[in-house]
């Protein structure tokens, strides 16, 4: 994408030049943008105009301020802060007389053209002897300068109706521009931002020529503008506690990096949960109203797969913290304390790190070797994680002896069973069990009849890896609706495109074994229908028998994925476990249970969140601080005023928002998926689908309010706005034009 900044006065027609470039590439079939910086509207006040044109659709509505090029339409307006925020080798075409050398010391960075476009408007009669119109003869040493043909600039002089004189204009200025074409440092190094306080590009009054007016209208408002932000429906929900605005705001820039950097401050596992998380944000995102939800999700997998960002220790402490278990909770806390210099010590009682993320999900949704990439991360920061230790009650007391504070992760490792009368042979197995047997490549069933019991995503993730392995077909029996299943929604869907077959409404009874004369024993499984009772505890309509509905499947193996519950037996007696709560009954070490143990939560994305907030815990009791973790922590700079509400869609002034469809990632043929175990979805190839982000109630830097405001008192300094009310009359149309309701108006005391 090329950017452009044009300076000069009102009447010179600077406004109307963005257009004539921008139309001259659209016609060309480029994506274009065309606007101005008005100021107050008078003649010969300081005006700036934009434009941009790209190969690629534009969604960036920012003011520019790093330009590629800078075009002065008025000579007094030469001065150095032109170049402010200018690409270094960018060009400058100033409208004067004199020849680029004569710049080349001031504009060292730079390439530097020059015409005299205003005899050239006057010889033609273009404006007036005292304010020629310099805007189609400038147009047209745009062509020289950029290198586009001449009669490109034609087309778009006719196009938007200009004639004669402005098309001999535009061709004299093209073939009587200077060019210096080789800036005297072409390895100059970007320009330093501003020191804070000051703005980022050129005040449109200050230093071009124009003095602050005399009076202070500000004395008259009886409202003033301020920016109050609100919580995004996005960061509200997010159970791992993820700046999801911010992340978002950081893609659509482009920056990956800090994308990732962004969700390091809250998450080690970006990848993990851009493939696994139920994804809540995305069922409150406001764009819903519009044209459908960011795809949040996918845009987190892009950011943690290809972003780069260092992580280390703010500083080396010496206190040592044992964590039991190395599932998601565990090793987020391990990451968060190591971040924050304790010495970290991860027990695991498998022969492998990662929990249910290594034997709980399989590969179609989450490849081995993304979550080994995220481990060696924590790693990496000095966490250390023996294998093949299990730790029982006393050995639990051990380690209070033996480290400053222990957190408890084991997560919810007890299957909840359902006796079917045949339970314990090689006919009934646990889904979780089942899941591991896969992970490690000891299991087959082909041929098998198979039917899985349970609506949630270990019922899935069973019955499509037996997909996978051979069996001649697959069943889920749910004894609830399909409204109800707390499986995520897409893995529903992809488990009926496989053909796997789900029987809402059923519940299993009792199995019985077939006689059979062949080597594979043949089942039965009795189940009985179901229909909608009242509400239960859980929120749910209760499901209620349907009095002889009995009905019997044949089947091979029956897997049971109804969920699991915490162990609690490492802890002594009576132990209240609770997240956030120290447990008594261990000596004076602080002992914390953490993520599905502390929770029954269930989700990766909760397991990270309550880690997280269990290492802040820890860290707050060993170093006396009061780290407090809210959903906004990390999502505002430089803010008026905080407002601890979250922004629905009736804040967003939808009207002001384009309509766009979300972009889909590509999957593997249903075809072609039943039979592999390589990953479903192939993701998303680059950053657009943020660009979809409506940043709700949160200041994205659009600049809309700072292109409106009529008197030009308000502008942007770095993250913050600065509202100049010695001179703001309090109109409000800030904050009429703000899409995001970030700028409200405050009544003023008498």
């Amino acid at each position: 994408m090329i950017e452009i900044r044009i300076h000069g006065r009102g009447g010179q027609g600077g406004v109307t030049l963005a257009k004539l470039i921008a139309t001259s590439r659209f016609l060309d079939g480029l994506s274009v943008q065309a606007f101005g910086l008005y100021a107050a509207e008078r003649s010969g006040a300081p005006i700036q105009a934009f434009c941009r044109f790209s190969a690629e659709p534009i969604t960036n509505r920012n003011l520019i301020y790093e330009p590629d090029h800078v075009i002065v339409l008025d000579p007094t307006l030469i001065a150095p802060a032109l170049t402010s925020g200018l690409k270094p080798g960018g060009w400058i075409l100033l409208n004067t007389p004199q020849a680029p050398s004569d710049f080349a010391e001031e504009f060292a960075d730079y390439r530097i053209a020059t015409v005299d476009a205003t005899t050239i408007a006057r010889d033609n009669g273009l404006g007036t002897r005292s304010m020629p119109i310099v805007n189609t003869a400038l147009a047209g040493s745009v062509c020289r300068m950029l290198g586009f043909p001449l009669e490109e600039m034609h087309a778009a002089l006719d196009h938007l109706g200009f004639q004669g004189p402005n098309i001999s204009a535009a061709t004299r200025a093209h073939d009587e521009a200077l060019l210096l074409d080789a800036p005297r440092r072409p390895d100059g190094e970007r320009l330093a931002v501003p020191p804070p306080g000051e703005a980022r590009g050129p005040s449109i009054v200050k230093g071009a020529g124009a003095a602050m007016p005399a009076i202070k209208t500000g004395a008259w408002a009886t409202e003033q503008p301020r920016r109050r932000q609100m919580i995004p429906p996005c960061n509200h929900v997010c159970p791992a506690g993820n700046n999801v605005q911010g992340f978002l705001n950081a893609l659509a820039h482009d920056d990956v990096d800090k994308a990732l950097d962004i969700l390091l401050r809250s998450t080690p596992f970006p990848s993990v949960c851009g493939r696994a998380c139920p994804a809540p944000c995305m069922d409150v995102c406001n764009r819903v109203e519009l044209d459908g939800a960011v795809n949040v999700r996918q845009m987190e997998r892009f950011a943690g797969d290809r972003g780069h960002a260092d992580v280390g220790p703010d500083a080396r402490r010496s206190e040592r913290i044992a964590i039991v278990g190395s599932g998601p909770a565990g090793l987020t806390a391990a990451f968060h304390l190591a971040r924050f210099g304790y010495r970290v010590e991860v027990f695991e009682a498998a022969d492998e790190p990662g929990g249910l993320l290594t034997a709980g999900i399989p590969e179609f949704r989450l490849p081995e070797d993304v979550v080994a990439r995220e481990i060696r991360r924590i790693v990496d920061l000095g966490v250390g994680i023996e294998t093949n230790r299990r730790i029982d009650r006393p050995s639990l007391l051990y380690l209070t002896r033996r480290y400053d504070a222990v957190l408890v992760a084991t997560g919810l490792q007890k299957p909840r069973e359902l006796q079917l009368g045949l339970n314990g042979t090689q006919a009934v197995v646990q889904g979780i069990d089942f899941l591991d047997h896969v992970h490690r490549g000891d299991v087959r069933v082909d041929g098998e009849d198979v039917v899985v019991i349970g609506g949630g995503n270990t019922a899935m993730d069973a019955a499509r890896s037996a997909l996978r392995l051979g069996a001649a077909s697959v069943r889920v029996v749910y004894r609830r609706t399909r409204d109800e299943m707390p499986a995520i929604g897409e893995e529903v869907d992809e488990a009926l495109e496989e053909d796997i077959r789900i029987d809402y409404l059923t519940q299993p009874i009792v199995l019985h074994e077939v006689p059979t004369d062949g080597a594979r024993r043949l089942y039965r499984l009795t189940c009985r229908r179901m229909e909608p009772g009242e509400p239960d505890e859980s929120g749910r309509r209760a499901p209620l028998e349907v009095p002889g509905s009995d009905f019997d499947l044949a089947c091979h193996r029956i897997i049971l994925a109804l969920g699991q519950s915490p162990d609690v037996s490492v802890f002594p007696e009576g132990t209240e476990v609770r997240e956030g709560a120290q447990l008594l009954g261990l000596l004076e070490t602080p002992v914390f249970a953490v993520g599905d143990l502390a929770t029954s939560e269930g989700t990766v994305a909760g397991a990270i969140g309550s880690g997280r907030r269990s290492a802040v815990h820890i860290h707050n009791a060993l170093s006396g601080d009061s780290i407090e973790i809210t959903e906004h922590a990390d999502a505002l700079r430089d803010v008026d005023e905080w407002m601890d509400e979250v922004a629905g869609a009736g804040d967003m002034k939808l009207h002001l928002f384009e309509r766009q469809a979300a972009v889909e990632g590509g999957d593997l043929p249903v075809e072609v998926r039943r039979s592999t175990f390589d990953e479903v979805h192939m993701g998303l190839e680059d950053t657009t689908e943020a660009a979809r982000c409506m940043s709700c109630g949160v200041c994205n830097e659009c600049d809309v309010c700072c292109t409106y405001c009529p008197e030009g008192m308000l502008r942007r300094v770095r993250h913050g706005l600065e509202f100049d009310y010695t001179y703001c009359k309090g109109c409000g149309v800030c904050a009429t034009e703000c899409p995001r309701n970030v700028i409200r108006m405050s009544q003023l005391s008498s």
